[in-house]
């Protein structure tokens, strides 16, 4: 009978974990598995069965010009939302952290950006940056300067798709550091200012250090959101002009849906995976070691 039991006790925690698992298999293991099969099979259109071709899709890969244009700007885009993002995020969190007026006000202004879908927000910076009868050239009218094209020009393109990033994805962030910064014990800030530390100071000295365990999940939040949402791209660029704003996941999207080559976007995906894969270990084995836990 305590035989059975504890048997009873050993599987329960796994049957309690079987639909999970079964999940994960099927939307997670299994799609990886098939994208890393695909990645040595020839499977472009008009080829009826796939055949393998080994490395062939990496080497036609590492010759693709427009792949490594591609490549250059998602690396780009990443440098120039991650860190403004996250640190604007923390500074609205810091803003909202401190019994200011009207609180909820603000609260909910920063935050109306996260709960609007992205297509949306696509079209509403699409308006915005639209020549002639855009905002932003109503507002650079007034100052002299006419019909300025953010989205028809290379060099302006990405920049204008960043800025849309930031002001969609600051608020999210907001929210992951507020729940830090209200974690952290006000009995060391009364100490320091007892001793006279100055607000910068409490900042370097107990608030950031602190924080350090979520700047590192919203860092590995915002590196993967900005290798990962292309949605706005369809609405607002598809890509152009000229390849200057295409992002990698859009470029996977090319090859699969209209160019029909499944086996060069399976290798595109798997260099992608592993990107991530290496930035975020990179990142969490570089930064986990100065985190404060207690």
């Amino acid at each position: 009978m305590r035989r059975s039991t504890s048997i009873t006790h050993k599987l329960t925690p796994w049957i309690l974990l079987l639909p999970s698992l079964i999940f994960l298999v099927l939307f997670t293991f299994y799609p990886i598995v098939k994208t890393v099969y695909l990645s040595f099979y020839n499977s472009e259109m008009g080829v009826s069965t796939p055949f393998f071709v080994g490395f062939d899709n990496f080497s036609r890969m590492m010759e693709d010009e427009i792949f490594w244009k591609v490549l250059k700007n998602n690396i780009i885009f990443a440098i120039g939302t991650v860190p403004v993002g996250v640190g604007l995020g923390l500074l609205m969190a810091i803003l909202i952290n401190r019994s200011i007026f009207w609180n909820g006000i603000v609260k909910t202004f920063f935050f109306y950006p996260v709960v609007i879908p992205i297509i949306a927000a696509a079209n509403i910076w699409l308006f915005i940056y639209t020549p002639e009868y855009g905002m932003l050239s109503k507002v650079l009218s007034v100052f002299g300067i006419e019909n300025v094209n953010v989205l028809g020009h290379s060099n302006t393109v990405l920049l204008g798709m960043m800025v849309m990033l930031i002001w969609k994805e600051a608020g999210f962030f907001m929210i992951f550091y507020l729940a830090g910064l209200q974690n952290v014990p006000r009995e060391l800030y009364e100490a320091s200012m007892i001793d006279g530390a100055s607000g910068w100071y409490r900042f370097r000295k107990i608030t950031f250090p602190l924080i350090m365990p979520t700047t590192l999940f919203v860092m590995i939040i915002a590196i993967t959101n900005a290798f990962k949402l292309v949605d706005h791209l369809v609405v607002m660029t598809q890509g152009g002009p000229d390849n200057a704003s295409n992002l990698l996941l859009y470029y996977i999207y090319e090859n699969a849906f209209k160019f029909m080559d499944y086996g060069m976007a399976a290798t595109l995906t798997l260099v992608m995976l592993v990107l991530l894969v290496i930035i975020s270990s990179i990142q969490f084995f570089s930064v986990d070691k100065k985190i404060h836990y207690n």
